[in-house]
């Protein structure tokens, strides 16, 4: 193994570094935007992003729907409320709670909203969360609805990767940088304390604390119906990214209670006085991917496990994809061969669940994204690939349904078809895609086509309305590719588990399959098709650049991980060692020498296509030095490649709207470049 001479690149605010980095996003940027299609695509980007008729999401609590902001004039944002009567006509009257633009003119801060937490019943008080520049780390501050004003000495944490949970009123859980020697290896919190309204941080006082090697501890909070079930608490301690114990706080203040659950376990809702959780190995009789319950109430009266009940259970091509809870009923997404449908389901006097499916649109993406304790008035979003999305308003109740919005056209989807098609990977296993094509394109291999794909953390890749993709590339003639592979979430834990550590080579060859499916299928040629992925992705991108350049003639490589023998000790990343193993245990290293694509370059190899690096300084999760040093390399060794990296951004390479709308075209044009040209 020779010595890393580019370790200077891992200076993420150095100056030789950045000197560097402003080099080549100067080149770049001189390429593409040269472009003659640049302008009017920049244009027609912004024009999406910006524009003042797409859906303004909203979330239902407290009698109010709240909705988070960003257009040309509102670069930092809006929170912003109405009534539920305003929101569901056309001409929606909003009350401007917080103006972020207004906040960081102020400050002199480029503030980028990263959510709230509000506080039942009411939630008029909530915890802002605020990132500078799109950082993971974030400042965290009380504000109050009803006077849409920050809470005079109110509760305050200061830039740190922080969480925190309501007890109530007077009492928030936090778990934050308590000084030197509090963080995990991975830069998270293990520490846990309660603290006071008006208390000190260093007042605090601790309620629990994990370990070092851990990769995190956080408090969170279960709102049940209100009385005796108003909440619970509890604290959850992440032993590695998918192994986590569970501790139940007592409200008499007594030692914390630890849960008896599985150590692959989420758990999820706090309903009918039941512990709602799912779990992602085979556990007392129910297989991996069920959700089930206890009685909570027996639980705090005996601290032994009560009789579980099973609530849901997969099959080979089911999965569940997200719970939550109304007022009176159960809310369950579930991935059907990844098309989904939303269940609401209830429990009797006998302790039996019921079941009903919501009457929503079929063969699309479907998502529960406002479901509150206090009402059953849900809204679910509605998207796929050539439909722009709405959201509908339903009443779990009664089972009234109404679209609530709509989302306008974006770019001309006439003659686009959806089909989904299988491939064989390397093992036998059948991986199955989305395409998204001209119906009377020619199956000669001429059409250019874009494949992506994740593969990890049990994430679903599922069909989603993108106006920027169809203006951008599917009007242009190019087709799209959604790749299913292994590592994902699309057919539960087992569809996730199957490519972990020294098994991820599945993943890789799932990906390859598909590419190669294609083209022989004549939906594309190597010589037309590009393939895009980001974040675990990126490293998808990386691996599909060393071993399979034949396949590809552009690759966008997006905040990724490249340097797989030294990602754990970058940021971030010793939290991610459960997924890809250590390089500090043999079995594992060796098997990461394999793939690692920072250490698989073969400067010799003529066959590498040109490929395209976007990443961000401000990303303090994946370290942006992964994509500076393989890009040093190529450049080393009189290989061809782009980059760019965002100054601002964090890990999703843009801080804003425009910024995200200059990213995207730089994408599209490097790909039209590539694949029509």
């Amino acid at each position: 193994e020779k010595e890393d001479t580019r370790t200077w690149l891992e200076e993420v605010e150095g100056e030789r570094a950045l000197e560097q980095v402003r080099a080549w996003n100067a080149r770049t940027l001189e390429l593409l935007q040269a472009d003659p299609r640049y302008a009017e695509c920049e244009s027609q980007a912004l024009s999406i992003v910006n524009a003042q008729d797409k859906i303004p999401y909203g979330n239902f609590r407290g009698g109010k729907v709240y909705n988070f902001w960003q257009d040309e004039t509102n670069t930092h944002g809006l929170l912003r409320s109405t009534t539920l009567e305003s929101y569901l006509s056309e001409k929606t009257e909003w009350t401007t709670n917080l103006d972020l633009d207004a906040l960081s003119k102020a400050e002199d801060e480029n503030w980028v909203y990263k959510g709230s937490a509000p506080l039942a019943p009411s939630y008029e008080r909530t915890i802002f969360t605020l990132s500078r520049g799109g950082k993971d780390a974030s400042i965290r501050k009380e504000f109050d609805y009803s006077t849409g004003s920050f809470v005079e000495g109110g509760f305050y944490l200061p830039e740190a990767k922080s969480s925190t949970a309501w007890k109530d009123l007077d009492t928030l859980l936090v778990a934050t940088d308590w000084g030197e020697g509090t963080k995990t290896d991975s830069g998270y919190p293990f520490i846990v304390k309660e603290l006071k309204r008006g208390q000190k941080l260093e007042e605090a006082k601790e309620i629990i604390r994990g370990e070092k090697t851990h990769v995190t501890v956080y408090p969170y909070s279960m709102t049940g119906e209100g009385g005796d079930r108003s909440s619970l608490q509890f604290v959850g301690i992440a032993e590695t990214f998918f192994e986590s114990s569970h501790y139940w706080i007592p409200p008499d203040g007594s030692a914390l209670v630890k849960l008896p659950l599985p150590k692959k376990v989420s758990p999820h809702e706090y309903y009918m006085g039941q512990l709602v959780f799912e779990i992602k190995e085979d556990w007392e009789g129910s297989p991996k991917g069920s959700l089930l319950a206890f009685n909570m109430d027996e639980f705090m009266a005996s601290r032994t496990l009560p009789a579980l009940q099973v609530i849901f259970t997969p099959d080979e091509r089911t999965a569940l994809e997200d719970v939550s809870a109304s007022k009176t009923k159960l809310l369950v997404t579930v991935l059907d061969n990844v098309v989904s449908r939303i269940f609401s389901y209830s429990i009797g006097a006998d302790g039996k669940w019921a079941r009903e499916t919501l009457p929503l649109p079929d063969k699309c993406a479907l998502s529960v994204h406002s479901a509150y304790r206090d009402s059953d008035i849900i809204f679910c979003s509605q998207t796929s690939f050539i439909s722009p999305g709405s959201v509908y308003l339903v009443d779990v109740s009664t089972g009234r349904v109404q679209v609530a919005k709509a989302g306008p056209t974006r770019f001309n989807s006439e003659g686009l078809v959806v089909e989904q098609a299988e491939a064989v990977s390397s093992d036998g296993t059948k991986i199955p895609y989305f395409v998204v094509r001209r119906g009377d394109a020619p199956r000669d291999g001429s059409c250019p086509a874009l494949l992506y794909g994740y593969g990890g953390f049990q994430i679903s890749m599922t069909p989603a309305y993108s106006g920027i993709q169809g203006k951008l590339w599917l009007e242009r003639g190019g087709s799209y590719i959604l790749a299913n592979i292994r590592g994902g979430g699309e057919f539960g834990p087992g569809w996730h588990q199957a490519g972990l550590k020294t098994k991820r080579q599945l993943v890789f060859d799932d990906f390859i399959a598909v590419a190669e499916h294609a083209i022989s299928t004549g939906l594309t040629s190597p010589k037309k098709l590009g393939a895009m992925g980001g974040s675990n992705g990126g490293l998808l991108m990386g691996v599909m650049f060393t071993q399979r350049p034949d396949l590809f003639n552009a690759i966008v490589c997006q905040v990724p991980l490249l340097d797989m023998l030294k990602y754990h000790t970058m940021l971030a990343g010793a939290s991610w060692v459960d997924e890809y193993g250590s390089p500090e245990v043999p079995e594992e290293r060796a098997f990461l020498e394999k793939i690692s694509p920072y250490h698989n370059f073969d400067p010799k190899r003529t066959d590498y296509p040109e490929i395209f690096f976007v990443t961000s300084t401000k990303d303090d999760r994946v370290h942006p030095g992964h994509a500076r040093k393989l890009a040093a390399l190529l450049q080393d060794t009189g290989h061809k490649f782009l980059m760019y990296e965002n100054i601002d951004g964090g890990h999703s390479a843009a801080a804003n709207l425009k910024e995200r709308a200059k990213r995207c075209t730089l994408e599209y044009i490097y790909l039209m470049q590539k694949l029509m040209d």
